[in-house]
């Protein structure tokens, strides 16, 4: 059985005359920086979320350092974010000269612990960063309510989580901006590297645009400093189309996890929650289970793909040791990256290859 953790081509095959003449149609315009197309999926992402602004960029990455370059954020400055999540939301505040503070997660649903993060606050709070990891929404809510009382920004990392909700809102709607990534394997994916940011702020709009166009309003006038981090059309118009397939896919991704939650029942792998405020969408179907490492040996020997995100979280890592005393702890991070192990999740999963994938881990555990 050939089965793929993420099968970018097979999706592609089904949709394939509309990419194609999307692609074909820019290659003819000649518009391939900043062309119609950039703007139109803007303009599209912008009423998908219900916000007044979208600004693409480059990937994932710039969108965050870019969001906090446009709040200015910079040296001395602290921003509360998880330990537990990719790379580019720490090294992001930490290429700006801030420095990331983290709070433990949840065991359960992997997401930043709300209550620890007024403990992390100092004078130097500028900023707080929840991660939608995997594809379900942090508790926004009271998190919102503690950055108002601090007089802090909120940016939202939904770069796993565009489409998901909370309290019937889709993510990326309550910070003061959110920000998304286009990399193939997302929910939303391209066909090489991309982002967007969003916002209800005009004035933070026009920022994020300019920053994004070397800090430039008017060609050859910079008043900001800037990057280079520009949408490409080619995968702006391959992305409008597959906008139109999101919440179907997402709720095909919702159905696959509900086949894997009902072939695990009862069994000693502890599968995803999903949080009654919020509308799962499932980037990542992760599990926790006992004897994580030794379990992926024997999916290798069956030709099971899987991915383990992240071993080594984020305070633990060389590149940002200086962040962090030697004696700091993140007791439930630390534990979970011992644990959690991400199983085939994508549009073209058959329930019998879910099917042979649990059974596969199910006789691990019961042999």
């Amino acid at each position: 059985m050939n089965i793929h953790l993420v099968d970018v081509v097979g999706q592609y095959k089904k949709i394939k005359s509309e990419i194609d003449n999307a692609v074909l149609r820019v290659v003819e315009s000649g518009q391939y920086i900043l062309g119609k197309d950039v703007s139109e999926l803007e303009i599209n992402c912008a009423k998908y979320l219900n916000v007044k602004h979208a600004v693409g960029c480059a990937s994932g990455t710039d969108a965050l350092q870019v969001a906090m370059m446009a709040l200015g954020i910079g040296k001395d400055d602290e921003v509360i974010t998880t330990s537990f999540t990719f790379v580019a939301t720490v090294e992001t505040i930490a290429l700006i000269g801030a420095k990331p503070v983290y709070v433990d997660v949840e065991a359960d649903s992997f997401n930043m612990n709300i209550s620890h993060i007024e403990k992390a606050i100092t004078k130097k709070t500028k900023a707080i960063i929840p991660v939608h990891l995997f594809g379900q929404s942090v508790d926004m809510q009271p998190l919102m309510e503690i950055a108002k009382k601090h007089n802090l920004y909120v940016t939202e990392d939904m770069c796993q989580a565009i489409g998901a909700e909370y309290d019937g809102k889709k993510v990326g709607t309550f910070g003061d901006i959110s920000c998304t990534s286009f990399f193939p394997s997302k929910n939303l994916g391209a066909f090489g590297d991309g982002g967007m940011m969003f916002t209800n702020n005009d004035s933070l709009a026009t920022k994020l645009r300019m920053i994004c166009n070397h800090g430039s309003n008017v060609r050859y006038y910079h008043e900001l400093l800037g990057v280079n981090s520009r949408l490409d059309t080619i995968q702006a118009a391959i992305l409008n189309v597959k906008l139109k397939y999101l919440d179907e896919w997402n709720n095909q991704r919702r159905a696959e996890a509900s086949v894997y939650n009902k072939l695990f029942a009862n069994s000693k792998v502890m599968t995803p929650i999903e949080n009654s405020f919020g509308k799962h969408i499932y980037h990542q179907y992760t599990l926790r289970v006992e004897r994580r490492d030794e379990l992926a040996e024997y999916l290798k020997e069956k030709k099971i793909p899987f991915g383990i995100y992240y071993p080594v979280p984020l305070h633990q890592q060389k590149a940002f040791s200086h962040f962090v005393e030697d004696n700091f702890r993140l007791p439930v991070t630390e534990q979970i990256v011992k644990e959690v192990i991400s199983l085939p999740m994508h549009t073209e999963l058959t329930i019998g290859m879910q099917e042979y994938i649990a059974k596969t881990i199910l006789e691990f555990y019961n042999s």
